[in-house]
């Protein structure tokens, strides 16, 4: 088990760029298959949940071509949507993303697959996609009540369009639909409660598949092809989120982004970090796939807020490192409504209290949610990330304000999403000395 050891920075001024939006990665790969011919992508997040997504792709017959160093550039080359049988199970490795939306796709393919993935994902709730598949016409059988993987579908060609109710906000629930209605006959249909982040439906319309979005429901019809076309990933708005909460909460600390994804389905950070106090500067561009641009971040010390309603299935990724803000804040700050964090890579909300609680923060915690008073001087403590690379880099955050040295256990899941972060936590710590 790898580990990470973290001490008090006096300062803090950067400029940089983070890697490729996993988000966005996964779904230019999986729509570039679908294309109707060659799709250039450049920067792709080559993260371990990104390349499962790729090998599965792989597996199933699409030509991938690496076109630069370090797999930032690729090219797909589009079956139709025509994939081959794989012929065995296909590993999604950590990845809950590669194996919810790929079942979307899956539900129509003519053949039998299954889908497995390490200790993590075979612990995650697939009914949630399930339920809907199947009304669709798929057959999906997975382990227990909750539906956990191995997932084995069998698909149908031609399927039931659907009009559906996500009984939560989810973009995973909502693009695997929407990727099986590419396959049914008519207009399927679904809504949320909120809004999801956004992503399908903007690479639909860049790939010029018709969709309509009404509110919190968005419909598609069967029977189209995405067009083959460039997709450039932006930066993940998601780990420049460790960076800018380093920033907000030292006095006089300065942040430059650049590239990074400002999608407003994604951005729930920016309003919560700017509500505790920060001053943000934002300049967008929108004239490609996604929303981009740069951010400015100038550290003013940060206060406590309230977080939840609406603005968390924007944030949701988020949550442990703003629980690290909450912590470095004045004040009691409430996060609730977010119940969905007590089924991703780890119980998020626990192993945030628990961690918190190790560095000497009081945190009470809740079943949606946990209320924390901060203001307090963090103390170093041994910090384990239960495999989780969002609570891992969170507190590698944490630890840069913490008083002794702070050990964090289990560090090599940060590869599922974030290379390169060890590398520029340590440079940050050795330019501190």
């Amino acid at each position: 088990m790898a580990e990470l050891r973290i001490h008090k920075v006096k300062d803090f001024a950067a400029e940089l760029s983070v890697p490729g939006d996993k988000s966005i990665s996964h779904r230019a790969l999986m729509f570039a298959a679908l294309s109707n011919g060659p799709c250039e992508i450049t920067g792709f997040l080559a993260s371990e949940d990104c390349l499962a997504t790729m090998d599965a792709l792989t597996a199933m017959g699409v030509e991938i071509e690496t076109l630069g160093a370090g797999g930032t550039h690729i090219r797909v080359h589009g079956c139709r949507g025509q994939f081959q049988d794989p012929g065995k199970p296909i590993d999604c490795g950590n990845s809950g993303t590669t194996m919810r939306l790929l079942a979307g796709i899956l539900a129509s393919q003519p053949f039998v697959t299954t889908l497995t993935g390490d200790a993590s994902l075979s612990k995650r709730p697939m009914n949630r996609i399930a339920l809907p598949l199947e009304k669709m016409g798929a057959k999906i059988k997975g382990q227990g009540e909750r539906c956990t993987p191995p997932l084995t579908i069998t698909g149908r060609p031609g399927l039931t369009p659907i009009d559906y109710e996500s009984p939560v906000a989810s973009a995973q629930i909502k693009s695997a639909i929407l990727l099986a209605a590419l396959s049914a006959e008519g207009k399927s249909t679904v809504s949320e409660p909120y809004p999801s982040r956004d992503h399908t439906e903007r690479m639909l319309n860049y790939l010029l598949v018709k969709n309509i979005r009404e509110g919190d429901t968005v419909s598609i019809w069967g029977g189209q092809t995405p067009e083959s076309r460039d997709i450039h990933v932006p930066g993940d708005i998601s780990s420049a989120a460790f960076w800018i909460v380093a920033a907000a909460a030292r006095k006089g600390a300065r942040l430059l982004i650049s590239d990074v994804g400002l999608n407003p389905t994604r951005i729930g950070i920016l309003s919560v970090i700017l509500r505790m106090g920060a001053k943000i500067t934002e300049r967008i561009d929108e004239s490609g796939c996604e929303p981009m641009g740069t951010i400015e971040v100038v550290g003013d010390g940060l206060v406590a807020t309230e977080i939840g309603g609406a603005e968390i299935p924007t944030l949701i990724d988020e949550i442990p490192i703003l629980a690290v803000a909450a912590a470095l804040a004045k004040g009691k700050t409430v996060i609730k409504d977010a119940q969905e964090l007590r089924v991703k890579e780890s119980d998020r909300i626990s192993a945030v209290a628990e961690n918190l609680r190790r560095m000497g923060v009081t945190v009470d915690e809740f079943a949606d949610g946990m209320e924390i008073t901060g203001g307090t001087t963090l103390k170093g403590a041994e910090i384990h990330s239960l495999g989780d690379h969002r609570i891992a880099m969170a507190f590698a955050i944490a630890g840069l304000f913490a008083e002794g040295e702070t050990l964090i256990q289990g560090v090599e899941c940060i590869e599922t999403s974030y290379p390169g972060f060890i590398r520029e936590i340590e440079q940050l710590q050795s330019m501190s000395r």
